[in-house]
């Protein structure tokens, strides 16, 4: 009986480790497909081309400028709202969190509409950021703002599950010991979900670096580099975006690796 039972184990193994390499795989084929039709000749095209190269450049400095500045709006609102979803119970808990869920059932071009209607220099709340100097319509806050939106979810909900995970007992005793609520919060419940917020940070970053709809609809310009993408296939053709998608998986798959190394160091 025992061996039957490790055999049928056995089994199981090797099917769920077929299956689970079959998935990596289909993974990992499109990336693999991606590197393999860049084309050296229109790389060097591109790089040799003064305007394009700048452009290019453009691109890339917007991004990851939009996505940085996103973050760190994110971790300012987002990680208070997280502890409060995960400590307290108060009428319309739900609902605020299925609020917070929405840019995830969204399309992308939907997410866009809604915030040029909310943001808009002629929405709902247009006259007051236009008193402030504010403008959304291709403006770098429009980036930053369709980036923040739509990475929102991710940031929140991945920090929640940090601080739901500490007990409460920890801060309780803190605070039998004379700390206040907000230094049981900053000296204890805080440090240890670090790792949580980094994970939310990182995947928040990776969101909203990926966002393409929405931004075609509130802020075409400044340019990303997820833009000049599509404009590299349409004018170009796909050998251009291939490339410039390339350089762009690099980029940002090495940055994303680099920071989950020190984040979990």
């Amino acid at each position: 009986m025992a061996a039957a039972a490790r055999g049928l184990v056995e089994r199981g193994l090797l099917l769920f480790s077929a299956l689970a390499s079959f998935f990596v795989l289909l993974l990992v084929l499109p990336l693999v497909a991606l590197y393999a039709g860049v084309k050296p000749g229109v790389l060097g095209a591109m790089l040799s081309s003064p305007e394009m190269r700048e452009e290019i450049l453009g691109g890339f400095r917007v991004a990851l400028l939009a996505s940085l500045i996103a973050v760190g709006i994110l971790l300012a609102l987002g990680v208070p709202t997280a502890y409060v979803l995960a400590r307290y119970d108060f009428p319309g808990k739900r609902v605020v969190e299925g609020v917070i869920d929405i840019p995830l059932a969204l399309p992308h071009v939907v997410a866009g509409v809604m915030l040029l209607e909310a943001y808009g220099s002629w929405g709902l709340a247009g006259p007051l950021l236009r008193r402030v100097g504010l403008v959304i319509e291709d403006h770098l806050a429009g980036v930053v703002a369709v980036m923040a939106f739509v990475s929102a979810p991710l940031l929140v909900d991945t920090v929640k599950v940090g601080f739901q995970s500490i007990p409460e007992s920890l801060s309780a005793v803190a605070r039998t010991l004379g700390a206040s609520r907000l230094r049981a919060f900053r000296d204890i419940e805080l440090p240890l979900a670090a790792r949580s917020i980094a994970a939310g940070s990182l995947l928040a970053w990776a969101r909203g670096l990926s966002e393409v709809g929405a931004l075609l609809v509130v802020a075409y310009y400044p340019k990303t580099v997820n833009i000049l993408i599509l404009e590299y296939l349409s004018i170009y053709g796909l050998p251009y975006a291939v490339t410039l998608a390339a350089v762009y998986a690099t980029l940002t798959l090495g940055i994303f690796a680099a920071l989950r190394v020190v984040t979990r160091s």
